[in-house]
């Protein structure tokens, strides 16, 4: 794939991702899907406002940074009403708190490198509370197809996770836990794709689906080993995540929609 047509298929995939399925959650297996899509979207953000501040896919970051915002919080707002009182109710009161101090950090300003610590910790918070609001949905679903609504969606955010770290490291933030975290999403990302190929619940077309996957995560990892950092390096980092994501995604919906 050239680089034109990575950046073709991402841009569709960035105003895509905006368009809300369901004007509400339809059911456990949607939510698990919307649950785990905002992990994801905590690590998008914080990619793209390191892309923002290093003028990497500039253009590219600041949209993909307004439409993820946009999503996350449409998404919070439909998983806080579908949740039921308790444990799961809970953990999203707490997750709209942690995402307020995450949004203030990421709009109002020229992203800057001595705010580009704090805007990572603050995404791993939301992470933290996202990914416990998935598995709280993952528990009451009950199903074995639950659990893998939840793997592929863990994808997406591994995708971003492994991006967000690059960016990180190429700015100088955090270097050495960015290069952990990177190898440590790296060793987690391919065995998940051998359970989603090889679950029974994984029809002809999500087969099909995982397919590109692996072509996608071919170039998303070759990027990633990169050594070079410059403009270039981090560019195709960024734009391969994207089309790993856009992928992930996919199957991730085939899947709910098999739980139901």
């Amino acid at each position: 794939m050239t680089y034109s047509l990575q950046r073709r298929v991402f841009c569709g995939f960035a105003l895509a991702a905006v368009v809300p399925v369901h004007a509400q959650v339809a059911g456990l297996g949607d939510a698990i899907n919307k649950a785990g899509r905002q992990r994801m979207l905590s690590q998008r953000m914080s990619k793209a406002w390191f892309g923002l501040g290093q003028g990497i896919q500039a253009e590219t970051a600041r949209r993909v940074l307004d439409q993820s915002m946009a999503l996350f919080d449409r998404q919070l707002v439909e998983l806080k009403t579908f949740a039921p009182a308790g444990e799961t109710r809970d953990t999203y009161v707490l997750l709209e708190s942690a995402w307020s101090d995450y949004k203030s950090l990421l709009v109002g300003a020229v992203p800057l490198q001595d705010r580009a610590k704090s805007v990572l910790d603050q995404a791993g918070k939301v992470l933290a509370l996202a990914h416990k609001g998935t598995g709280l949905f993952e528990q009451q679903a009950g199903k074995p197809g639950a659990k893998l609504v939840n793997v592929a969606g863990r994808q997406r955010m591994l995708s971003q996770r492994m991006a967000q770290f690059y960016l990180a490291n190429s700015w100088n933030v955090e270097s050495a836990l960015s290069l952990r975290e990177i190898s440590k999403a790296r060793e987690e990302f391919v065995p998940a794709l051998e359970l989603l190929r090889n679950a029974p619940e994984a029809t002809a077309e999500i087969r099909q689906e995982l397919v590109l996957a692996d072509n996608q995560w071919l170039f998303f990892d070759n990027a990633l080993k990169a050594r070079v950092t410059s403009l270039k390096a981090a560019a195709d980092v960024f734009v391969s995540s994207e089309n790993l994501l856009q992928v992930m995604d996919r199957v991730t919906g085939m899947y709910a929609r098999v739980l139901g």
